[in-house]
């Protein structure tokens, strides 16, 4: 079973599922999009009125046994798998989505974002930043968000299911680039110290992917990486795809004198590359074409299309709104080709 196969399973487990809605996405259908702040405030508000219900009970009536050593406070629930952050289909006019600390959010326009505008530089901002098509979906690494799954859902209804995989080193840390290390999605993040005075140490684990089984992600280890440990000073910020289809990664190790920056690129990431210089490493990046696709429309002033692809009966278009070094917001389109 390939991944995309997988996601498609995991959507087709329970109907009912795969609407519900997290964070701040939204169900798209016929029907008018419901906010799920709303959804979750009255849950809330819920939660706390059966909670002194049942609080008035145990006083009242006989007492609460207190809970053995053995009892646990959770419930076990079986594991179904990662659940869609949203279902959408696509129309000859195109869903805007706008980027923020939860995820993506449905926008009535693409002059809406204009609203969320506060530039800051591109390492700590929100963006899509690495994107890979894979057997008929998309996987994305949205800088200090995680990663972005689009695939193709069916189930009654024909159209996309979003996933968003994410943790607190996401959130802290840069995105360094996005590979595929025994089919296995794999991010690579670090601490970016170019444009802040801050002192962040480098994360934990360098590298981490996800898999089906639930909304998270784990570390995974990278062998070459291992030629530059950490604990020995080096810092590895760049791990990518290059438009030969080779992979071109890039350490440092800052902290000795002099410093050292190497480049090397690689088809077989359980060993150590070839190095190559600076000009064939920054030669190396894919180019992104001027007219990206002719049907995306038009973007206001200040706006940028960044990563096109085309996905079953659609296309998809991530873009920025971009000033010097920094940029302000950032999210993504999909409509009918």
């Amino acid at each position: 079973m390939n991944l995309f196969q997988a996601y498609a399973q995991a959507a087709v487990a329970s109907k009912f599922r795969t609407r519900t809605i997290t964070g701040d996405l939204y169900f798209l259908s016929p029907f008018p999009c419901v906010s799920a702040r709303k959804i979750f405030s009255f849950s809330v508000i819920l939660f706390f009125a059966f909670f002194m219900f049942s609080c008035t009970r145990s006083s009242v009536g006989e007492t609460a046994a207190a809970p053995s050593a053995g009892d646990t406070p959770f419930v076990n629930v079986t594991n179904t798998g990662a659940r869609p952050a949203a279902i959408l289909q696509t129309g000859e006019y195109p869903l805007w989505f706008l980027l923020n600390e939860e995820g993506p959010v449905h926008i009535g326009a693409i002059e809406d974002a204009r609203d969320a505008s506060v530039f800051v530089p591109w390492p700590y901002a929100l963006h899509i930043r690495f994107l890979q098509k894979r057997e008929g979906g998309l996987v994305m690494v949205i800088n200090r968000g995680g990663f972005f799954i689009i695939t193709p859902y069916e189930n009654g209804v024909t159209g996309f299911a979003m996933y968003l995989f994410s943790g607190e080193e996401f959130r802290r840390y840069t995105a360094g680039g996005l590979v595929f290390y025994d089919d296995k999605p794999a991010a690579l993040l670090y601490a970016e110290t170019r444009f802040s005075q801050t002192v962040l140490p480098q994360p934990r684990q360098r590298t981490w992917s996800f898999n089906m089984d639930a909304n998270v992600i784990f570390p995974i280890d990278i062998p070459v990486l291992k030629f530059f440990p950490g604990n020995e000073g080096w810092e590895a910020d760049a791990l990518r795809y290059g438009d030969d289809g080779l992979i071109y990664y890039r350490t440092a190790r800052r902290s000795a004198s002099p410093s050292s920056v190497r480049m090397f690129r690689t088809n077989d990431l359980t060993r150590q590359g070839e190095e190559i210089s600076i000009e064939v490493f920054y030669n190396s990046a894919p180019r992104r074409a001027e007219n990206p696709h002719p049907s995306l429309p038009q973007l206001p002033d200040g706006f940028f299309y960044t990563e096109t692809e085309e996905i079953g009966d659609s296309v998809f278009a991530s873009w920025e709104e971009q000033q010097d070094y920094s940029i302000g917001a950032a999210g993504f389109m999909i409509m009918k080709k």
